[in-house]
């Protein structure tokens, strides 16, 4: 049954930052195993990206050759940033730590396409052998094996950020963020392989310009379908991010959502595999009647979400703003991406670049704890709401001082105008009939 969190306490005091232990806490760190400290797992973490990367690196660099390799490598990052830029500017109400962005995306780059290049080339020669018939082999290879393979390769990065960095993935907008990143890195060195690829063969027959190899592979992949694999995987992570909203208990439901959301990723992506077997025009006919409408409908839906999760925050902060936590003013500018703007703008224009950054992490902070009270008003509290609940507390007290006035004067800014009506009688006072008072002198509040 769904119960309401506690009301927040009133601060008594500035926190001093020390992190809350509970009773035995500080034991089973002490005494934990030497392979469940986090800098062992970071650093087996690591070597394994790192091996992936070299080993992907030389088996790219023999099918393409050291020219067409760099061909392939300067066409191929073209998208990059772009892809990067949207799904950072979707996650920008609750920014994730670029570490797991790093991580999604050297996964994606590295041991996801060295899992599908293996996984891929193995069974293409298995069922070759088998069915003595290459091309068949190939279809098959690529409209049912190569789905399965590289969809489950870009899902495990997706699965692990759920299970061990699962206070950064709270959401249905996190899912889409971690999976379209992961596959962003996936499609970077896929699109090397093939512009490299593609490179040599107008090498061997000499095609140059806009008829080249490399110009209809350069249009088909990086112009018309930059969001391809993205497109798919993003599927995987909204299912992890319905898996996310529901409550611990509902085992069923956290298992179903993120594995339908894979098999729609496969089902999608064997599609666009095998379009080129509907006849002449049947990549283009998918493309337009289904890639660009799903296309649509999902930045839609996460648009829509993102509008969701500002209103979560202009809904859940006033009761920190009753206990005192927060200004009356802070809920609404919080809940406003140009009011926070404002707020980083005024605060990098009067204290400079280190204030503005305090302010960027306030407004985090703060939409953490939205979110943390939203999902345990709606039954979905785990069992450290209090601790981590007091941790975000404490990281917005200690960051009052520099991010107060600028939320306060956003606030202003942002605040719908309210029609005054002016009596039809003259108004006598200090400043009589028609006197206009003098403006106030600029004030700056971070000036002592």
């Amino acid at each position: 049954m769904a119960t309401s969190p506690p009301h927040p306490s009133y601060p008594s005091g500035p926190t001093d930052g020390v992190p809350f232990t509970g009773p035995g806490m500080a034991g089973s760190l002490r005494h934990a195993h030497w392979w469940q400290r986090a800098w062992v797992r970071y650093g087996a973490l690591s070597t394994l990206l790192a091996i992936s990367g070299l080993v992907i690196l030389a088996l790219v660099r023999e099918e393409t050759g050291t020219e067409g390799f760099l061909v392939g490598l300067g066409l191929a990052v073209l998208p990059v940033p772009l892809l990067i830029a949207a799904f950072r500017w979707l996650d920008r109400v609750e920014p994730g730590p670029w570490r797991n962005l790093v991580f999604c995306f050297a996964w994606g780059a590295c041991a996801a396409a060295l899992i599908a290049i293996v996984a891929n080339s193995f069974a293409t020669r298995w069922i070759a052998t088998a069915t003595a018939d290459p091309s068949s082999a190939d279809t098959l290879g690529a409209t049912v094996i190569a789905p399965v393979v590289e969809e489950s390769a870009k899902a495990a990065a997706v699965l692990l950020v759920f299970l061990f960095r699962r206070r950064d993935f709270t959401g249905i907008v996190d899912g889409v963020v971690i999976a379209g990143v992961t596959a962003t890195g996936f499609a970077f060195t896929e699109n090397i392989l093939y512009l490299g690829t593609a490179f040599g063969t107008d090498q061997l027959t000499g095609g140059t310009g806009i008829a080249s190899v490399t110009a209809a592979t350069f249009f088909v992949r990086i112009i018309m379908s930059p969001f391809a694999h993205p497109l798919f995987t993003v599927l995987t992570g909204i299912g992890f991010g319905i898996a996310a909203l529901s409550a611990d208990r509902r085992h069923l439901r956290r298992f179903a959502f993120p594995l339908g959301g894979l098999l729609l990723a496969m089902g999608m992506h064997a599609m666009w595999n095998g379009s080129s077997a509907f006849g002449e025009y049947g990549f283009f006919a998918v493309y337009a009647a289904f890639m660009v409408p799903i296309f649509g409908l999902l930045t839609w839906l996460v648009i829509w979400t993102r509008q969701r999760e500002l209103k979560t925050v202009r809904a859940e902060l006033p009761a920190y703003a009753v206990a005192g936590w927060l200004t009356p003013a802070e809920p609404y500018a919080l809940g406003s991406m140009r009011a926070r703007r404002i707020a980083r703008q005024y605060a990098r224009r009067h204290a400079g670049r280190a204030a503005a950054r305090e302010v960027a992490r306030y407004e985090a902070y703060a939409t953490s704890l939205a979110f943390l009270r939203h999902r345990a008003r709606r039954g979905n509290a785990r069992a450290d709401f209090a601790v981590r609940e007091r941790e975000l507390l404490g990281e917005l007290w200690r960051r009052r001082e520099v991010s107060r006035p600028a939320l306060d004067h956003a606030a202003r800014i942002t605040a719908p105008p309210v029609p005054v009506v002016a009596p039809p009688w003259p108004v006598y006072g200090v400043y009589g009939y028609g006197h206009q008072p003098a403006p106030y002198p600029a004030y700056n509040p971070y000036r002592s």
